[in-house]
């Protein structure tokens, strides 16, 4: 067994038992491999061992990188995006986490329909208050939001937010629960996707209702 694939089978376990450690069926928590920065070759052997979602934060690199794996891969785009690089980015992904603005919203819609397609999207909510970060403020989230809905290009699929980058429980599970609650507030079958949670705090990202959970570095070893 390789060490990606090793390592692959013990984040899977991990996830695992954070569902069952929260009384969650873990077939409701997807996790995908964040590839940035990482080679083909890496790429092709998660493939090989079962791997079918890969994200990618930088849209130039995971166009390249689409261009050479196999068509069953579900690639998620989860870094910022640019509303002149939207065209670029209809009909290629999965899922697109970062959604941070009514304006990109409004250019993935309007793209959208130009290609008479939907885009299926999540919203980034900036639960962690960070200048440093991206995404819509939770106290007018979901005033926006009734704007956001009526998009007819896009399909909101549910929403996204990143923890602070410390070891304190308490601090990065109020984020991960402030997601939750303003994901309820509209309601889990109008908005059945949370993804929150990376490699170092996904299991309290899954005892608090992720759905989605974001692992590079703990599947592929470190960027080049």
């Amino acid at each position: 067994m390789s060490e990606i694939e090793l390592r692959y089978q013990r984040i899977l376990k991990e996830v695992e038992n954070a569902a069952k450690n929260s009384a969650r069926d873990p077939s409701e928590v997807t996790v995908v491999a964040v590839s940035k920065r990482q080679p083909l070759e890496k790429i092709h052997e998660l493939y090989r061992v079962g791997g079918r979602e890969f994200g990618e934060n930088r849209l130039q690199e995971a166009l390249e990188k689409i261009e050479h794996c196999d068509e069953s891969i579900h690639w998620h785009l989860i870094g910022s995006l640019q509303r002149k690089k939207v065209p670029k980015v209809i009909g290629r992904f999965h899922l697109i986490h970062s959604v941070d603005s009514f304006e990109l919203a409004e250019k993935i819609s309007d793209c959208s329909e130009q290609k008479e397609t939907k885009t299926p999207i999540l919203l980034q909510v900036n639960c962690s208050r960070e200048e440093s970060k991206h995404g819509f403020l939770a106290e007018s989230f979901l005033s926006e939001y009734e704007s956001l809905r009526n998009l007819p290009g896009i399909e909101i699929r549910g929403l996204m937010t990143m923890a602070p980058f410390i070891d304190q429980e308490k601090i990065v599970r109020g984020c991960f629960a402030e997601l939750r609650q303003l994901r309820d507030k509209v309601g889990k079958e109008e908005l059945p996707e949370l993804s929150m949670g990376m490699s170092g705090d996904f299991h309290w990202a899954i005892a608090e209702g992720a759905t989605i959970v974001r692992v590079g570095t703990s599947i592929f070893g470190e960027r080049r």
